[in-house]
């Protein structure tokens, strides 16, 4: 294989992989797509879950939000209609791959009588058509994602990249974890949420300009798929913002799953919460996070250490993730499995250690997510039910944006960052459009 490249592409989810394909397309044939995990084939949700082939995205439940105003920052770079324009492109190879027709969210009374109910319960609804893969498919469109750019560029899966090289302000290329170094004109890294903390360390090691993200820190809810019906049949996932009365921060609803099942991720021997639904199979509970945003000032600028050190504390107390009854915590008293038991909600994670989360989160936190679910049962009566089961910890780590250019180049000559690793984006679809803005721009330089 060669050692020298145009172009090596860090990181094999859906911005590296789009990325890929846009420089493909664009004829340039000498790059190399790499990713520290397995092949998508290889793959398995209980050791693989973030890395390799696909990313995050393989065994997410596949949602593509079509809206400039949700799941990153490409807004800050390209105008709205030209965002708009790129998300439809990308949306579009989703589905000649293989992804559904259907949109959910398409403006309608319904909608704008939801978004009317939202206001009366002191939240906002933010407007956003999705188009929902579904946890058994997304595989099979990232399959063929894989075999459209097979003998169009080079694939390498368990390859870790140590460093990024420059010298003089100017790309060389990378240093991998074995010593090897490979050459290149063009380093674009794509590490997605896995590779946050190394894509922060290397932004360190080559002074590139980062500005710190907020960190996101909840609970998967779950509950009866009945109460949130009217909401997830007319919408299928509601995003919902909600300002805590008494601290003002914004807590919002993220990921929500009708039908779906509470699932765990592990991460650098860390154990989280999330959710995924099928296209076809369907559980009788629906399940969604609620997500408490902070921000940090100095002396403090690790938002990433926070979030780990809240997730090893649930890991500690709860040997796992930790699951307990609103009933419960909000009585004051831990769930127990008699309690369990006799909960109306039948958990979909049944794994879960009964606990209580009342010793993992901070007062500020849990009283936001308690007042966030306080305004849910103005809008979905049902929400607030005692038989309402919250598992901890939900936390998605961001890295620190760093600062690009239109084209999504940093400051070293030629080192492009995307997707949602860089800080860039917050989803598949967003993070699928930075990596085509990326590519076209690498490969209109290279022509």
């Amino acid at each position: 294989m060669a050692s020298e490249y145009e172009v090596i592409i860090v990181g094999a989810g859906p911005a590296g992989i789009f990325a890929a394909l846009a420089l493909a397309d664009c004829g340039i044939g000498s790059v190399l797509l790499l990713d520290q995990g397995k092949d998508l084939s290889e793959r398995t949700r209980s050791e693989d879950m973030l890395c390799g082939w696909g990313g995050a995205g393989a065994f997410s439940d596949g949602k593509l939000t079509i809206s400039p105003e949700v799941g990153g920052f490409l807004g800050d770079f390209i105008d709205r209609n030209a965002l708009y324009k790129l998300l439809q492109t990308a949306d579009q190879i989703y589905v000649d791959h293989g992804a559904p027709d259907r949109i959910f969210g398409e403006v309608s009374p319904e909608l704008e009588d939801l978004a009317d109910r939202a206001r009366l319960a002191d939240l906002e609804l933010v407007p956003m058509r999705i188009r929902h893969i579904g946890t058994e498919n997304c595989r099979i469109v990232l399959d063929r994602l894989r075999q459209s750019l097979v003998n169009r560029i080079e694939i390498r899966a368990d390859c870790q990249v140590q460093n990024i090289l420059c010298e003089n302000g100017r790309i060389l290329g990378i240093k991998l974890a074995d010593g090897q170094i490979l050459r290149s004109r063009v380093v674009i890294a794509a590490p997605g949420r896995s590779g946050a903390g190394w894509m922060k360390a290397e932004a360190e090691c080559l002074g590139l300009r980062t500005k710190a993200s907020p960190v996101d820190l909840g609970v998967r809810v779950e509950l009866p798929a009945i109460v949130l019906k009217e909401i997830t049949d007319a919408i299928y996932e509601s995003k919902l913002i909600h300002y805590s009365k008494t601290f003002d921060d914004k807590v919002r609803t993220f990921c929500m799953n009708p039908y779906g099942e509470v699932v765990t991720e592990k991460n650098a021997g860390i154990i989280t919460v999330n959710g995924h639904s099928y296209s076809a199979k369907k559980s009788a509970n629906t399940n969604f996070a609620i997500l408490v945003s902070s921000a940090f000032t100095e002396p403090f600028d690790d938002p990433i250490a926070y979030g780990v050190y809240i997730a090893r504390l649930a890991n500690l107390l709860g040997k796992g993730a930790i699951i307990q009854r609103l009933g419960d915590l909000l009585a004051g008293r831990r769930t127990t499995r008699e309690r369990l038991a006799r909960c109306l909600t039948r958990p979909t994670l049944t794994d879960a250690t009964p606990g209580d989360l009342s010793f993992v989160f901070p007062y500020r936190h849990l009283l936001s997510i308690i007042e966030m679910l306080q305004a849910l049962e103005k809008l979905a009566p049902g929400v607030y039910s005692r038989h309402t089961l919250l598992y901890g910890v939900e936390v998605k780590f961001y890295s620190n944006r760093i600062e690009v250019s239109a084209e999504m180049e940093t400051e070293v000559k030629n080192l492009f960052a995307i997707g949602d690793g860089a800080g860039i984006t917050r989803g598949l679809l967003q993070a699928s459009a930075s990596g085509i803005l990326a590519g076209r721009a690498v490969a209109e330089r290279l022509k």
